[in-house]
């Protein structure tokens, strides 16, 4: 009975928690049709959300970015042509748990799509793979200590701590944090996000002060969005650069007023 209770009253702390805040708007920063044909399977697409969590997280992470999902690739029972309704991504979601959506969910947002380099098509199959398998996990919502924490929208928290503080949960990678879950699925493959690098000295006996990067692999539940922003092995995506933005072709409105004007004498 507690452990209903608990999970219930989760459950409604949780709604309460992701609700948009009041006056504020998500603020499209790429067209629709650009994200859709420039995102790709094994892409990381970050977004700027408006919801107390949201805001909490940009705070303890100092960062734009507070969701990530994983582009999954194109779904054809949902239409035979690439559009934001029939790409699907795959995300972990405080209330939904682990589920599949579609591209359009995010269109209207601020986003970014970041780009792991180097990994074969076999590799990026894995790493989607892993996280559609993981569909239906739910978060631990019985764990109503750590959904308090984000009743305040700058939670007093020491820096040393803060990343600690984003570990949502119980611990369990089933019941892990959008970006944990996305960390888990690239560390299948052993492909680096921020990994802890340690340096040994070399091995090598001709180079007496020579030194190796060992790599150590992070705690899946330490990551957080913005990594992915910030890692050196994710390409970062401009959809509208990418199509040929020329800046000749905009129109600025000192511009528009002073040719609206002359037309008009």
């Amino acid at each position: 009975m507690a452990s209903f209770i608990a999970r219930a009253v989760g459950r409604r702390l949780a709604g309460f928690l992701s609700r948009p805040r009041p006056n504020q708007a998500d603020v499209p920063n790429v067209p629709p049709d650009l994200l859709v044909s420039r995102i790709r399977p094994g892409d990381v697409l970050l977004v700027e959300g408006t919801s107390q969590f949201s805001t909490a997280i940009k705070y303890l992470t100092q960062s734009t970015w507070s969701h990530a999902a994983l582009c999954i690739g194109h779904d054809a029972s949902r239409g035979t042509a690439r559009s934001a309704e029939t790409i699907m991504l795959v995300e972990a979601d405080v209330i939904a748990g682990v589920q599949m959506i579609p591209l359009s969910t995010y269109t209207l947002s601020h986003t970014r799509i970041c780009r792991p380099v180097g990994l074969t098509d076999e590799e990026t199959r894995h790493v989607i793979d892993y996280v559609s398998t993981r569909i239906g996990h739910q978060y631990d919502l019985r764990n109503i200590i750590d959904l308090a924490r984000y009743l305040l929208p700058t939670p007093p928290v020491p820096t040393r701590f803060r990343r600690r503080m984003i570990a949502l949960g119980s611990g369990d990678p089933t019941r892990a944090i959008c970006s944990s879950l996305i960390a888990l699925a690239f560390q299948s493959v052993r492909y680096p996000i921020l990994p802890e690098v340690t340096l040994l000295p070399s091995d090598d006996p001709r180079c007496k002060s020579c030194y190796d990067e060992v790599l150590h692999i992070r705690h899946h539940s330490l990551f957080t969005p913005r990594d992915f922003d910030v890692s050196p092995y994710f390409d970062v995506i401009k959809p509208i650069v990418a199509a040929g933005f020329d800046p000749h072709s905009l129109i600025w409105q000192d511009r528009h007023e002073r040719t609206g004007a002359g037309a008009s004498a």
